[in-house]
């Protein structure tokens, strides 16, 4: 419950800010200038997710990745991309639902295949974490540096059971969203 001495003074900054006049800068009515382009939609909600995601704002490119599905739907794209923002979060159960439902979806798209190998390797399911690498390896036809290198090191993880927390290049990778695009971007 909002106590009285707090939403007082809220309100009446909003009734202060109904009546308040538009100030008049003299621009209204010209036309931009020579070589701007009208802008007829706004900016697609995945590419700014994504260049959050490459900027290292992950939890802003995840909010970026819901407006984009309230506005134009969920598909097996977004949820491969809202996973992997979960995933660099560590997030590590709520990037594994999505890649799951982004493969109930598509069970053939290479960029969820990769990205669910790489969280089960985060969880330590490295039997699991290699079957699906084998498949999307497969139905890349091994055309992935990433996805051979997270089948790689699911295969010495099964072996092995051994894992230096230090050494970075143990981390998988992932591989972004996109019809038949796969940009490669670490994990952490």
């Amino acid at each position: 419950m909002v106590r009285p001495h707090v939403l007082l003074p809220l309100l009446m900054a909003l009734a202060a800010c109904n009546g308040t006049p538009r100030l008049d800068t003299g621009f209204e009515g010209l036309d931009a200038p020579e070589g701007v382009g009208e802008l007829e939609e706004g900016i697609d909600g995945m590419v700014v997710g994504d260049r959050l995601m490459d900027a290292g704002e992950f939890e802003l490119a995840l909010r970026a990745y819901y407006r984009a599905g309230a506005e134009d739907g969920v598909n097996v794209d977004l949820l491969t991309a809202i996973g992997a923002a979960n995933l660099a979060l560590g997030r590590l159960g709520q990037a594994e639902d999505q890649f799951r439902a982004a493969l109930a979806e598509d069970d053939g798209f290479v960029p969820a295949l990769n990205n669910l190998g790489a969280t089960l390797i985060e969880q330590g399911e490295y039997g699991e974490a290699r079957r699906i690498l084998e498949q999307a390896f497969a139905l890349d036809s091994g055309g992935s540096e990433t996805i051979r290198d997270n089948l790689r090191l699911a295969i010495a993880r099964m072996e092995n059971q051994v894992y230096d927390e230090g050494n970075e290049q143990n981390r998988p990778g992932l591989i972004r969203r996109g019809g038949g695009r796969y940009t490669l971007t670490t994990a952490g």
